[in-house]
C-alpha cells in the first residue's frame, strides 16, 4: 500500500497527519474511522455492536476497494473525555471521520476539535437549533425536537390537562438544548402552561444519586399539576428517577408521566426492574420499519454479535441507536466512493447522501436530516410496552405508520394508566382527608341571600349559607367522585379574595364572585351560573301628562287614523253632493257638513261603522288600562346628569363596582360612597344622602324584588361575564364544576335554587312589572283594517265614476243627435262640461235648460240623522237649473247656425 501523503493541520499546537491516501491501480486503501460512545451503557454496547457489524459486512464486500477500520473510545457521557478522545483519534489514528457522541454536549465539544481539524463529526445528538458557520464539520444524524414536543402538547391536550410539571437533567452547559423552549411554545399552541421546572444536576457531578434525587422530587409535592414531562435525562438518572418517583408515590393515582424518545427509544434496553418501575407512563418513540429486508439481514446478526458481547443482558432488541450506528457507518462508506480524497470531498459526500437506511430516511439539509420522522406513542406495560397512536409529521394523530386511513386531532388509544386504570387521570393534587380542598367564602357581603356567614354554637365554628353555598352542595353531589373540602371565610373584598386562590392560600373560592377579564388571568372560572352586569337604581315617582289621553295611539297611528278619515269625508262628499241638499251650497257649508257627518259615525252607525268600532273600542280599552295600572317614572334615568349635578351615588365597596365606576364611568372618587348591606340603601335615599344606586344586576333583581314600588332600574346596563366560581388555574375541578352546572341548569334545579331564594316580598309578587305595562297602539295591528276599508271607498267612488260616466255619454248621444258638431269646441270645454255634469248631474244642450235627470235607486241611501225623503219626486228643479257661460254660448252658436 502507498505510504499516504502527509498534509500539516494546525491544532492546539500540534502537526496533524492526513489520513487520506491515495489509490493506485487495484490496491485496497485502508481508511481509519473513530467512534466516541458510552461504552459501559446499554446503548453504548448496542451501538459498539452495530458499528462493529457494519464495519464487518463492508469490509467483505470484495467489491470495495477500501477498507474500514474502526477506533472506539469510551466518553463515559463526559465532554471532556469525549474532546480528549476526539484529539486522540485526530493525532494518532488519524481517523478520516468521528462518529457516535449521545449528548449534545460532548458533540459540541468535538465539533470544535473537528472543525479545526477539518475532521467531518457525525453525532446521534442535536440542538435545537444549528449553526453551521460555527461548526462547519458537524452533522448531525438526529432529527429536530420540534414535532416531538407538538405530538407532546396534542397529547396534553387531547386529555385536557392545563398545567404540566417539566423534568430534565442539567447538561454540562446549564441547558436543555433548546428542548424546553419548543416544549413551552407547543404547550400555548393548545392552552396549556409549564407550572413548575424541575432541574436534576448531572448525574456525573453527584455522589449520592439516590438522595439527591429524592429531595429533588419531594418538592414536586407543593406543585399541584400531576402530569410530569421527562424531557431528557442520562439513562443512571432515568433509573433512579423512577425509581424513587414510584417510591414516595409520585407515580400513581391522578398522576400521568410523558417521557421523550431520548428515554423511550431506549425502552427495549431497559431491563425488567427498571420498567417495573414505569408502569403506566406514556413514551414517545422514533419509529422505524422492522419489516424491510435490510431489517431482516440486520436483526439476527446484531442479535448474535450483541449477546455474544454482552451476555448478561436479557433484552437484545436494537434501539434506535444502534441502527443510525450502521446507517452512520454506511454513509461514511458510501462517501467514500468519490475519486476524490480530500475532507471537504468527504463532508460533500456525506452531506449528499440519499438512501434508505434502518432508521429511515438518510438525507440531510441543513447539515441535519431533512425529514421528521414518524413518531410512535406507547404504553409502559408489564415487562414490555404496548404501542398505542402513531404521530405523522404535520397532519396529527393516526393508526397506523402511513398517511392515508383514520387521521385524528386527539388522541385515541386505550392507556393504561400508573395506577392501573384506563380512567384518564386529573393530572392534578386531588384533596385528602389528610389534606382536603381549602376553599375561600366571602364573609363581608352586602346581600345576604347570595352568601351569609354566621358563627356558629361552638367557638370558632361557622354556619354558612345562601344561595351560592346551596348551588354549591348541589354541585358536589353531581360530581363522579368524592370532593372533600373545608371552607374558610374571607374577611376582604373579592379581588383579595381572587388573589388568595392565584398565590394558592385557597384552592378555590365559593360565592358571588364575578367574572372579569383581569381576574381570568390570575384564576379559573367555571361556567357562569347566573348573567350579571351593572344596573343603575334610582326612586321612583308617579307618571302624570295632561296629554295621557293620546297615548293609547302611537303618533303614526293617530296620522294614519287622521288620514283614514279625511279620505272618508271625500267619499261621502262626493257620493252625496248631486242628490243630498245639506252636502250643496258654498264650500264653506259643504266642508262643514261632510266633517260632521263623517266624525258623527264615529259615535253612530253610518258608512264607516266597521271601521270606528274597532278604532273606538281598542282605543277606549289601552286608555282604560293606563289610568287603571299605577305607572311610576325613575327621578333620574341619565348617568351624565349624574355627573353633572355633582350628586352622591351608592355601591358596594367591596365589591369591583367602585374601580369600575371611577376608571371607565368616569365619577369622581368623592362622590362614590360604600354602603355595606343591601338593607342600608333604603335609608341613604330616604336621606337624600345619594341619589342613584349602581348594583350588579343580580343584586338589583334582589333589591327590587323587595321595594318595587319605591325604587326602578333605569339608564343601559353594562354586562359583565357572569357569576362563577374559581379555582386555581389549570385545575380540572373547575372543568367538573362547569360540566355540573351546566347539567343542573338543564334539569331545572338551577332555576328551582332562584326561585327559593330570590322570591320577590308579596306586596311585589303582584305588582305590574315593566314588562307587563301597557304599550301604546300602533299602526302594525290595525294595518289589515285599514286596508279593506280603503280598498271599499276607492270601490265605490270608481263604480260611481262609471255609472255617471255612462249616463254622461248616452246624454250626448240623444241631446246632439241630427246637430253638426262643433268645429271649434275645445277639448278644454268637453271636460269642463264633463266635470260639471258630474258635479251637478246635469246635462245641457244647445242652450236649453234641461231637465234633472231622474234619480235612479243607487241614490236612495238613507240618512236618518238627516230628516228627508230622497225619494220625492217634488223635488225643486231650480236646483238643477244652473247653466254655465259656456253652454249659453254654445246654444247661441247652435241658433245662428240654424
Amino acid at each position: 500500500m502507498q505510504r499516504p501523503c502527509r498534509i500539516t493541520f494546525v491544532f492546539i499546537s500540534l502537526f496533524l497527519v492526513s489520513p487520506y491516501g491515495e489509490k493506485t491501480g487495484n490496491k485496497v486503501t485502508n481508511y481509519n474511522i473513530g467512534a466516541i460512545i458510552d461504552v459501559d451503557s446499554r446503548i453504548g454496547k448496542e451501538e459498539k455492536a452495530a458499528f462493529e457489524f457494519a464495519v464487518q459486512s463492508f469490509n467483505n464486500d470484495v467489491s470495495n476497494n477500501h477498507k474500514l477500520s474502526l477506533y472506539i473510545q469510551n466518553s463515559r457521557r463526559n465532554p471532556l473525555l469525549a474532546a480528549t478522545a476526539a484529539k486522540k483519534l485526530i493525532e494518532e489514528q488519524e481517523v478520516i471521520a468521528i462518529i457516535g457522541l449521545e449528548t449534545w454536549e460532548e458533540a459540541a465539544l468535538v465539533s470544535d476539535i473537528g472543525s479545526r481539524a477539518r475532521v467531518p463529526v457525525l453525532s446521534f445528538a442535536a440542538p435545537a437549533l444549528i449553526t453551521p458557520s460555527r461548526w462547519p464539520f458537524l452533522v448531525t444524524m438526529a432529527n429536530g425536537d420540534s414535532e416531538q414536543m407538538k405530538c407532546i402538547a396534542a397529547t396534553i391536550s387531547s386529555f385536557n390537562w392545563k398545567r404540566v410539571v417539566v423534568i430534565y437533567e442539567d447538561d454540562a452547559f446549564g441547558g436543555d438544548s433548546g428542548k424546553l423552549a419548543l416544549l413551552s411554545e407547543a404547550l400555548s399552541d393548545v392552552g396549556s402552561e409549564i407550572e413548575y421546572r424541575l432541574v436534576l444536576p448531572p448525574f456525573s457531578s453527584v455522589s449520592n444519586p439516590n438522595e439527591v434525587v429524592q429531595d429533588e422530587l419531594i418538592k414536586l409535592f407543593n406543585v399541584q399539576s400531576r402530569v410530569y414531562i421527562v424531557l431528557q435525562s442520562s439513562l443512571p438518572m432515568t433509573i433512579h428517577l423512577f425509581e424513587k418517583a414510584k417510591e414516595i408515590g409520585l407515580i400513581g393515582r391522578d398522576s400521568a408521566w410523558i417521557t421523550t424518545n431520548t428515554i423511550s427509544n431506549y425502552f427495549d434496553s431497559f431491563n425488567s426492574s427498571v420498567i417495573s418501575s414505569m408502569q403506566g407512563i406514556l413514551g414517545i418513540k422514533t419509529y422505524y420499519d422492522e419489516g424491510t429486508n435490510l431489517y431482516k439481514t440486520f436483526y439476527p446478526q446484531f442479535r448474535r454479535t450483541f449477546r455474544d458481547e454482552n451476555p448478561e443482558e436479557d433484552n437484545f432488541q436494537p434501539s434506535v441507536n444502534a441502527l443510525r450506528a450502521y446507517d452512520s457507518i454506511r454513509t461514511i462508506k458510501q462517501a467514500m466512493d468519490s475519486d476524490e480524497n480530500s475532507p471537504d470531498s468527504l463532508l460533500k459526500n456525506i452531506l449528499s447522501s440519499n438512501f434508505t437506511g434502518l432508521s429511515g430516511e438518510i438525507h440531510f439539509q441543513q447539515r441535519k436530516l431533512s425529514h421528521d420522522p414518524i413518531l410512535r406513542i406507547v404504553n409502559v406495560i408489564g415487562k414490555s410496552y404496548n404501542e398505542l397512536d402513531f404521530w405523522l409529521p404535520g397532519t396529527g394523530f393516526s393508526k397506523n405508520n402511513g398517511y392515508v386511513g383514520y387521521i385524528s386531532a386527539d388522541f385515541t388509544g386505550t392507556v393504561i394508566w400508573p395506577d392501573g386504570s384506563k380512567l384518564v387521570p386529573k393530572g392534578w393534587a386531588m384533596p385528602t382527608n389528610k389534606k382536603p380542598m381549602i376553599i375561600g367564602v366571602p364573609a363581608r357581603t352586602a346581600f345576604e341571600k347570595f352568601v351569609k356567614v354566621e358563627d356558629g354554637k361552638h367557638p370558632g365554628q361557622k354556619n354558612y349559607d345562601g344561595f351560592c353555598i346551596e348551588l354549591f352542595y348541589k354541585v358536589v353531589n353531581v360530581l363522579e367522585y368524592v370532593l372533600i373540602y373545608q371552607f374558610d371565610p374571607h374577611n376582604g373584598t373579592y379581588d383579595e379574595l381572587v388573589h388568595k386562590v392565584y398565590n394558592k392560600t385557597y384552592d378555590a373560592a365559593v360565592g358571588d364572585i364575578t367574572i372579569l377579564a383581569n381576574r381570568t388571568t390570575f384564576v379559573e372560572f367555571t361556567q357562569p351560573y347566573a348573567a350579571t352586569g351593572l344596573s343603575m337604581i334610582v326612586p321612583v315617582k308617579p307618571e302624570s301628562s295632561a296629554w295621557m289621553f293620546l297615548k293609547p295611539f302611537t303618533t303614526k297611528m293617530w296620522l294614519v287614523t287622521g288620514s283614514i278619515l279625511i279620505y272618508t269625508m271625500f267619499i261621502v262628499w262626493f257620493l252625496e253632493h248631486q242628490s243630498n241638499p245639506d252636502f250643496r251650497g258654498p264650500w264653506n257649508n259643504q266642508i262643514g257638513t261632510v266633517f260632521w257627518f263623517t266624525f258623527s259615525s264615529i259615535f253612530f252607525a253610518h258608512i264607516w261603522l266597521f271601521v270606528a268600532l274597532i278604532l273606538t273600542s281598542s282605543y277606549t280599552a289601552s286608555l282604560t288600562s293606563m289610568l287603571t295600572v299605577q305607572r311610576l317614572e325613575p327621578t333620574v334615568t341619565d348617568i351624565e346628569w349624574l355627573k353633572r349635578s355633582n350628586v352622591k351615588i351608592g355601591c358596594d365597596g367591596d365589591s369591583f363596582v367602585r374601580t369600575y365606576l371611577e376608571d371607565v364611568l368616569k365619577f369622581k372618587s368623592y362622590n362614590i360612597e360604600n354602603v355595606s348591606s343591601e338593607y342600608k340603601y333604603e335609608g341613604e335615599f330616604k336621606s337624600n344622602h345619594i341619589a342613584a344606586a349602581f348594583l350588579e344586576l343580580p343584586y338589583g333583581r334582589v333589591f327590587l324584588n323587595h321595594y318595587c314600588k319605591k325604587f326602578t332600574t333605569t339608564a343601559p346596563t353594562y354586562t359583565f361575564g357572569g357569576l362563577g366560581f374559581i379555582f386555581q388555574k389549570g385545575s380540572p375541578v373547575a372543568r367538573d364544576f362547569s360540566r355540573a352546572i351546566l347539567k343542573l341548569s338543564e334539569d331545572g334545579t338551577l332555576m328551582s335554587l332562584e326561585q327559593k331564594w330570590f322570591a320577590p316580598s308579596p306586596e311585589c309578587s303582584a305588582n305590574v312589572t315593566e314588562e307587563s305595562k301597557t304599550d301604546s297602539l300602533s299602526i302594525h295591528s290595525f294595518w289589515g283594517l285599514f286596508i279593506i276599508s280603503v280598498a271599499t271607498y276607492t270601490v265605490c267612488l270608481l263604480l260611481f265614476l262609471a255609472y255617471s260616466l255612462k249616463r254622461y255619454w248616452n246624454h250626448e248621444e240623444e241631446n246632439n243627435a241630427g246637430i253638426l258638431p262643433l268645429v271649434d269646441e275645445s277639448v278644454w270645454n268637453k271636460a269642463m262640461r264633463l266635470a260639471k255634469y258630474i258635479y251637478n248631474g246635469k246635462v245641457c244642450v244647445r242652450g236649453e235648460a234641461s231637465a234633472a235627470p231622474r234619480v235612479p235607486d243607487i241614490y236612495k241611501w238613507s240618512s236618518p240623522t238627516w230628516d228627508y225623503d230622497r225619494s220625492s219626486s217634488h223635488i225643486s228643479m231650480e236646483n238643477y237649473e244652473v247653466k254655465s257661460q259656456a253652454e249659453s254660448e254654445i246654444g247661441i252658436q247652435l241658433q245662428a247656425h240654424n
